[in-house]
């Protein structure tokens, strides 16, 4: 069979853990057999990072940037813990949060489903899409420990010479500081990203801040919203039949608990984190959550929204057999193929993609899953595999022989 040609390559982002083993079971089983695949590599797994003193990080999202397409496996942000087992020379930041800096770009990340696999909330009918903006905050923090007492101040020299000072706590005895930033222009950029998404989905589109506690951060990004929406949005927005809701955000999610669905639901940074993460759980699985970071001028990173599958990779190591679900992995994969095809007038290309993910559809429809999904279907018989299996099962649908599934992993 000829494999489907790439005249672009992707920006391939590797990563850490159990992704890292799904990484290339994908690859192997669902990418390679059918694509020729042209990638730009790079390696962003943990001990590489701290080779490159994260080096490689930024060379990969100025990559992402100049090709315009990049698939990113789930990587790790180190803690205390993580400086002991992988003996680092320091404490490196996010991968992601360096990338979505570079890129200046949304988070969009939407819930694969299916009808076997009900919602916990069982009122939610439509899938609830994640608008994250994906700059600033604490992710690209700076932080401080103080072992005295001592004066803490935020002070700001303007380049005309200006200087603005305000105390931020006077400390009796040890404690810790933070500071934190963001810009109009992302702000701007996010509120553009959150307005066109909606309207080009024609969904409602909620945002939600805390800005009676947070009187200038948060009450600026409101405002930025809401003079983008009144002054661009609000006629193209009616004429959709779409509303621009604000709120605060716990108000938000309890809304968003009693709602039915079918909104982007637009978060700062750490709130589209967690949220995230919950409405993923809530709708069966983290590892059914799709990822793409979008940014301004329209460059396109996809990844799976969960992390690195610590657990089970330890599991891996030991010669366990692990049911890691890959479906997210490959959404990423797939999205991103399907966007260079687009981006190329690759037309098999991205029709491939929609194979692929229907594949996977299909072998979810016929109760075949990972063992997080096995228990919450219904209307099927479940029958719960291994991760291999599970990608092989998927190969079988896309119409290609393999060889018996070897018993683990």
């Amino acid at each position: 069979m000829e494999r489907i040609k790439m005249t672009t390559p992707l920006v391939e982002m590797d990563g850490d853990e159990m992704t890292r083993i799904l990484w290339k079971m994908i690859k192997d089983e669902l990418i390679v057999p059918f694509v020729d695949l042209k990638t730009e590599y790079y390696d962003l797994g943990l001990p590489n990072r701290d080779k490159t003193e994260d080096l490689v990080t930024t060379d990969s999202a100025l990559a992402a940037m100049k090709y315009g397409v990049a698939v990113k496996c789930a990587t790790i942000t180190p803690n205390a813990q993580r400086m002991d087992e992988y003996r680092l020379h320091k404490m490196w930041k996010s991968p992601n949060g360096t990338i979505r800096s570079i890129m200046d770009g949304t988070v969009f990340r939407t819930p694969i489903t299916i009808p076997s696999i009900k919602p916990a909330v069982r009122n939610w009918q439509r899938p609830i899409t994640i608008a994250r903006h994906a700059y600033g905050d604490v992710y690209k923090g700076m932080e401080m420990k103080v072992d005295e007492p001592g004066k803490a101040k935020l002070v700001f020299e303007g380049q005309s010479g200006s200087t603005q000072e305000i105390e931020i706590h006077d400390f009796n005895g040890a404690g810790i500081i933070q500071g934190m930033h963001n810009t109009d222009k992302s702000i701007r950029s996010f509120a553009h990203s959150c307005f066109k998404y909606a309207l080009d989905s024609r969904q409602d589109l909620w945002f939600a801040t805390k800005d009676t506690i947070s009187k200038t951060y948060d009450a600026t990004f409101r405002q930025i919203f809401e003079d983008i929406y009144e002054n661009e949005y609000r006629a193209a927005f009616e004429q959709a039949g779409i509303t621009y809701f604000y709120t605060l955000i716990d108000d938000a999610v309890a809304r968003v608990i009693r709602s039915k669905g079918g909104f982007v639901w637009a978060c700062k940074n750490y709130d589209g984190d967690v949220m995230s993460d919950m409405l993923s759980t809530a709708f069966g699985s983290l590892a059914m959550m799709t990822s793409v970071l979008v940014s301004p001028d329209g460059k396109y990173e996809y990844e799976a929204a969960h992390g690195t599958v610590t657990r089970h990779y330890y599991k891996y190591l030991r010669g366990e057999e692990t049911s890691t679900n890959p479906m997210a992995t490959i959404f990423a994969w797939s999205g991103a193929l399907r966007k260079r095809g687009e981006l190329d007038g690759n037309t098999v290309l991205q029709q491939f993609a929609d194979r692929l993910e229907q594949a996977c559809l299909g072998t979810l429809n016929d109760g075949i899953a990972t063992k997080d999904l096995t228990g919450l279907m219904e209307g099927v018989e479940p029958q719960s595999v291994n991760s291999l299996a599970f990608i092989r099962e998927i190969r079988r649908r896309l119409g290609v022989s393999i060889t018996p599934t070897p018993p683990l992993f």
